[in-house]
């Protein structure tokens, strides 16, 4: 019997889809370039129905027909490798997913370049990590649309399950899938960052222990900050050391790295003109991380504020962070879904918004409870322009962006970095801005540069002889 489908590449997080598959009652043919992987693989196979394949002629002949291949390479040239060996093998109607972190628009070149073969191509973004490979992933596939309707019933049986919804939806054509899931990663970064900014007030302004930290974050993920990332936090802080004994947390390097897919969220959204500001920041925060001998040299050099002897209150300040901390996340996703919008719009995708907040509620990273409340809000307006805008958040952001507010002062008063706090707080003033201080950016352009500047109370576009009293040049 022909196997239903084939995974090409058998790294944890191939093998463990793999697996996933096979679990889920599919018969999956298995291959990679080297067959060390490969037989790690088939060692982990019990009672499901795989078969490793050695050579990829073989793989191929073994699938049925529309073949469907799972690719799970590295992103970048090693995918084209793949696609340029797989492709004289191929027929008509042959479907390739690749499941990788690829860039959207070389999974857009891949679409339309397979297409005239008749191949068809699908770019599925992937979120959960090795576990959520294994037992249910976020998936967002993105590209040709028959085809997809194919793979669904695998694709759906493999990713998480919340409320008897499968955390898979077909997004939009070309690159669509994986962009969705590049700014998911966008969205990651920045919600990370603010956990670790709370973080960082809770330990080194109100001096909390570990354990006390750890115990607040249980709370609030009891609460309306339930989330993943809040989870695995309390769980990270009471971790000792296996070596020393101590918190693992304070043996752990303050140096972070990036696999790219934050800074791709950052450079689409600069060239495409959308105020990404809080997971720019983010990505920023990482790379600011890297500089730890400069920030060594730094700390012994630069001043900060004089120390504060203030006493806090404690529990009146955890709610202000506490609080804070969800007005930041509003914010953050709020930039995350406009970078959603926007970009549909620049595209002609129409990306189903509320979808993509109903399959980011299991199996990825970000999941958390208030996706809940982002798919009601753009499943009851669709062409809603902001997340701010909602009725449940718009009440949301009255109720804390004092606290927001509070958290800041505090922080810039006592010295402790708080990157994407600011940036929040930044983004939510300048949004709410009617009129700002652009109208003197204006002028200067125009001055320096001719670069002319436009007019509030009439049409056309102008410029200004700035050396000369009142002469106005209408363009």
């Amino acid at each position: 019997m022909k196997h239903s489908i084939g995974v090409i590449g058998l790294g944890v997080m191939g093998s463990n889809i793999a697996l996933n598959m096979a679990r889920k009652g599919e018969r999956v043919a298995v291959y990679n370039y080297t067959s060390d992987l490969t037989n790690q693989l088939i060692g982990r196979v019990k009672d499901e129905q795989m078969t490793p394949f050695y050579q990829l002629a073989d793989f191929v002949e073994s699938l049925e027909v529309p073949r469907k291949i799972f690719l799970m390479v590295t992103a970048g040239d090693a995918v084209d490798s793949v696609i340029q060996a797989l492709r004289p093998l191929l027929g008509k109607k042959d479907i390739i997913i690749d499941g990788g972190n690829s860039h959207f628009k070389d999974t857009a070149n891949r679409y339309h370049n397979l297409k005239k073969d008749g191949i068809a191509f699908i770019g599925a973004g992937i979120s959960g990590g090795e576990v959520g490979a294994l037992e249910g992933p976020a998936i967002m596939p993105g590209g040709d649309r028959e085809a997809y309707q194919l793979v669904a019933p695998i694709l759906t049986r493999i990713a998480a399950q919340v409320d008897g919804e499968p955390c898979c939806t077909y997004l939009g054509i070309e690159g669509s899938g994986h962009f969705v899931k590049t700014v998911h990663n966008g969205i990651e970064y920045a919600d990370m960052q603010l956990i670790s900014e709370a973080y960082s007030l809770l330990r080194y302004r109100l001096k909390l222990s570990l354990e006390e930290i750890a115990s607040l974050f249980d709370q609030w993920n009891a609460g309306e900050l339930n989330s993943y990332l809040i989870e695995i936090t309390a769980t990270i802080l009471r971790k000792k050391d296996a070596i020393t004994g101590a918190p693992l947390i304070d043996v752990i390097l303050d140096k972070v790295g990036q696999k790219g897919t934050g800074m791709w969220t950052s450079l689409q959204a600069i060239e495409s003109g959308i105020p990404s500001s809080i997971m720019t920041e983010s990505l920023f925060a990482r790379y600011m991380s890297t500089l730890k001998e400069d920030r060594l040299k730094a700390a012994a050099l630069l001043s900060g504020p004089d120390q504060d002897e203030r006493k806090l209150d404690k529990q009146q300040w955890i709610e202000f962070i506490r609080q804070a901390l969800y007005m930041g996340k509003i914010c953050a996703y709020a930039q995350g879904f406009n970078q959603f919008k926007m970009t549909s719009e620049k595209y002609n995708w129409l990306l189903p918004l509320p979808k993509i907040a109903r399959i980011f509620r299991g199996g990825c990273v970000i999941r958390a409870s208030f996706l809940n409340d982002i798919c009601k809000a753009y499943t009851e307006n669709p062409g809603l322009e902001n997340l701010l805008f909602s009725d449940f958040f718009l009440e949301k952001a009255k109720a804390y962006q004092q606290s927001l507010r509070f958290v800041v002062r505090e922080a810039v008063g006592s010295g402790i970095a708080l990157p994407c706090f600011l940036s929040s707080l930044s983004y939510y003033d300048s949004y709410r801005t009617a009129h700002s201080n652009a109208n003197l950016l204006q002028a200067q352009r125009d001055f320096f540069g001719a670069h002319t500047y436009e007019r509030n109370d009439r049409a056309g576009v102008f410029h200004t002889d700035w050396e000369v009293a009142n002469a106005d040049i209408y363009g």
